[in-house]
């Protein structure tokens, strides 16, 4: 009986502190007004305030040129330059506006225009939720900050954050660009907007394109997600992520980099990119390769690093480290390239090898050379050390080409006619229609000429000074068919496109990939998160106090 009464005591005494504590609606208090009546007739229940009618509710000031305040529900309609101010950080201007003290709610219509220290909006119809510090509208509102200009169909503001939400279309207007989103939350004090679903970014110097991203309007960065690019008039910028400085015209890839270059017809891709527009120069890396259209057919380079500078028709292409490069027919090792548009040069530096066909090619130099006005291949230079090695087609031995230097040239795109000139030494296998055996021919000459068709040598010119002979294959040993220097290097030939990858490139690729998957998976119709400056934005950095303890000292 005794715990009985204590727990009904208990409730008593705890329903009674809830009383105590419990807040009942502030009263809305009439602070002025010219003139004060109650028509029962014209606004039954309501008292009838004119004249620099000004209101006070709970930190909030209304004022207007005519007021109905109902005293019974609490509740207030305002008529005639009506201003509901909140502090020092929101005002609300319109026609005609009510307010209500128990909910803490507003509605403002009529040329409605709220006002902050950063934003001003202007739109027919203004809500204002106190409780939650929100302002909303549903009709066609234009946002002034500074110099961005924002247009939507409805929109939400945040008091507190200082955040402008647009759920439909919205237009942001810049001296230097257009952002136009269907999901944009904007940060009227720093100038933040994030991007979230279809974006774009529009200025005279190029065009974005993201579906989830973040741009600083003051400081003009920006960082991009999920489906970006960057498009100029010459070039297409596609990554996972894209970091992008309108200042300096610079943008950086990270991932699944694409770099489309429509006036060369040249790709670059990687899975980290740097781009100086201003400079006309890129950089690319990890896993890097770039892939040009010549005559119909695609060339592949990869190396460690590309760079790629220089205007259109004089662009120059370096590829560093374990350079590698394929096309059809044709493919090829170095150290680094070095290509210029302008000259139709391409230098292939440092132990240069080429596989023409079946044929190897190795030189201390190598160049290959186009044609300035079709850009189509058109010969081929190896100085000092030539070699070019073969196999014979049904044998084990090879055919075998050894000079000072070669002077090659192509015919659509094939390497036709060749000369080798100074100090030549040939091992040929001859074999008739029949692929049969005629015999080896070895010799020495001054220069040596072959025509190739179909990738195999179809004949082969001896002048001056033709020292040897065709031996019966019985005849000439075994250590007598190589030539000084031969190495044969088959088992490294670049046979596709996807063989100037290595192991390790491979390796890294697919791993970037799959963590590019899952982090679209993971963040699909995930706004990016509100950075860390965004949120302190306004947060005054401390005042540094400085102490002294030096004392002063007086010399005897």
């Amino acid at each position: 009986m005794k715990k009985l009464l204590f727990f009904i005591s208990f409730c008593l005494l705890f329903l009674s502190i809830q009383d105590l504590f419990a807040q009942k609606p502030k009263t809305i208090i009439v602070e002025n007004a010219d003139f004060q009546e109650i028509n029962e007739n014209e606004i039954p229940g309501a008292l009838l305030l004119t004249g620099n009618v000004k209101v006070n509710h709970d930190g909030v000031v209304l004022t207007c040129n005519k007021a109905y305040f109902f005293q019974k529900e609490n509740y207030l309609k305002a008529f005639g330059n009506v201003q509901l101010v909140q502090g020092d950080t929101l005002f609300l201007n319109s026609k005609y506006a009510e307010y209500s003290g128990n909910v803490k709610k507003a509605f403002a219509t009529g040329d409605a225009v709220m006002s902050s220290p950063d934003a001003t909006l202007s739109t027919d119809t203004i809500n204002f939720d106190r409780n939650i510090q929100q302002v909303f509208y549903n009709t066609k509102g234009t946002i002034i900050n500074k110099d961005n200009t924002l247009v939507s169909k409805s929109g939400r503001y945040f008091v507190a954050e200082k955040k402008f939400q647009f759920l439909t279309a919205v237009t942001i207007t810049n001296p230097k660009y257009v952002i136009k989103s269907n999901h944009l939350d904007y940060y009227s004090n720093s100038g933040h907007s994030y991007l979230l679903g279809p974006s774009t970014i529009t200025s005279k110097s190029n065009y974005i394109y993201t579906e989830r991203g973040f741009y600083d309007t003051k400081k003009n960065l920006a960082h991009f997600l999920r489906k970006s690019y960057i498009k100029y008039d010459d070039r297409l910028i596609e990554g996972d992520s894209l970091y992008y400085n309108r200042n300096i015209e610079f943008a950086s890839a990270t991932r699944n980099v694409k770099i489309t270059d429509s006036i060369n017809r040249g790709i670059v891709k990687g899975h980290y990119a740097e781009i100086y527009k201003l400079k006309d120069s890129m950089f690319v890396t990890k896993r890097a390769v770039a892939i040009n259209l010549v005559e119909k057919d695609s060339v592949y380079i990869h190396g460690k690093k590309l760079m790629v500078t220089g205007k259109e028709g004089e662009r120059i292409l370096r590829a560093y480290n374990n350079v590698r490069f394929y096309k059809i027919d044709m493919s090829g090792k170095c150290d680094s390239i070095h290509s210029n548009s302008k000259t139709a040069l391409t230098k292939l530096i440092g132990n240069p090898i080429l596989w023409n066909g079946e044929s190897q090619i190795t030189g201390d130099v190598m160049h290959l050379i186009g044609d300035k006005n079709t850009k189509k291949l058109d010969s081929l230079k190896v100085l000092n050390n030539t070699f070019i090695v073969s196999r014979d087609t049904l044998g084990t031995g090879y055919n075998q080409v050894k000079g000072l230097n070669l002077f090659g040239k192509f015919r659509e795109g094939k390497l036709h006619d060749v000369d080798v000139i100074k100090n030549t030494e040939v091992i040929y296998y001859m074999r008739n229609d029949d692929n049969e055996l005629i015999g080896i021919n070895k010799n020495v000459s001054s220069k040596i000429n072959l025509i190739i068709e179909n990738n195999d040598i179809e004949t082969i010119t001896f002048f001056n000074k033709v020292d040897g002979d065709v031996y019966p294959e019985a005849d000439l040993p075994e250590n007598a068919r190589k030539l000084k220097g031969l190495r044969w290097r088959g088992d490294e030939r670049i046979k596709s496109k996807d063989d100037i990858f290595t192991a390790e490139d491979n390796e890294m690729n697919d791993k970037l990939i799959q963590e590019g998957k899952d982090e679209e998976a993971k963040d699909k119709n995930v706004p990016l998160k509100v950075r860390k400056e965004t949120l302190d934005y306004d947060k005054k950095k401390p005042t540094v106090k400085t102490t002294t303890n030096a004392k002063s000292k007086t010399k005897k």
